[in-house]
């Protein structure tokens, strides 16, 4: 482990970490929240500076969500974060028990390989990787992709975003393929996932349906979920509270209706 300025622990791969082999690492891949270089497309109909507090909400949110899930003590709650060099803008927004890892890597795709491989190296069983797009995530869903990873064999768990993404991914090894060759931020994404994995000969499990928040169409089904009790269509469970998002998502209103 590498000693911080910051509050919480930075995990370092060349020093694997004791008596951690049955637990899941849970990682957000999280930016630092800097107003222009987190939730863009949001801006507008947010400001630059509301849509970077509109991430760190986001981020809180479903740090918490992870930390409450991760209690049982079969489960931590990770941050691999981007830039190196920003960690203390992660301060107080996650709970104490909580490690931060540096992303490596050039590629959206080698990032996140590269996270699976480094969190494996230290000394998780499992990993999945969090996008930190989608603060109402059941907590369920992560309870049943630790359930997966803990049964013996090998299995890639992914959760489908309504936008043909994926919220979450879930690993016991670092399997290359499922990461190269994949064209982001489009909505083949989770096809092409799947696509590689059943090409590979590994297990798919494929959790419930959910939905990232990064554009105006987006933020207007989490502001129905979480002020109007109005959850989107096409979900089948309820959703996370996100305290956080909601009184910011309040604020936000409020502002709106002084103008």
């Amino acid at each position: 482990m590498t000693p911080s300025t910051t509050f919480y622990t930075i995990l370092d791969p060349a020093n694997p970490l004791a008596k951690r082999a049955s637990e899941c690492a849970l990682a957000v891949m999280a930016k630092a929240p800097r107003p222009g270089r987190v939730k863009t497309r949001l801006a507008p109909p947010l400001t630059l500076d509301q849509a970077a507090r509109l991430n760190a909400c986001f981020l809180r949110d479903t740090a918490a969500n992870i930390g409450a899930v991760a209690s049982s003590g079969c489960a931590a709650g990770v941050i691999s974060y981007t830039p190196v060099g920003d960690e203390d803008f992660f301060d107080n927004l996650l709970p104490s028990d909580f490690a931060l890892i540096p992303q490596r890597g050039d590629g959206f795709g080698e990032r996140l390989l590269a996270t699976v491989q480094d969190l494996l190296s230290c000394g998780f069983g499992s990993v999945c990787l969090v996008d930190s797009d989608s603060p109402t995530v059941p907590a369920v869903a992560f309870e049943l992709a630790i359930a997966e990873l803990q049964k013996a064999g090998d299995r890639v768990v992914i959760g489908p975003s309504q936008d043909g993404g994926y919220y979450l991914i879930g690993l016991k090894h670092a399997h290359a393929e499922l990461f190269a060759d994949i064209a982001w931020s489009t909505s083949s994404v989770f096809a092409e996932t799947v696509a590689a994995a059943k090409a590979a000969g590994i297990e798919v499990v494929v959790l419930p349906l959910w939905y990232d928040v990064d554009d105006g169409e987006t933020l207007a089904l989490l502001t129905a979920e979480l002020l109007k009790d109005v959850p989107p269509p096409f979900v089948t469970l309820s959703g996370y509270r996100a305290e956080y998002t909601r009184a910011y998502l309040i604020e936000l209103s409020e502002q709106g209706s002084d103008r």
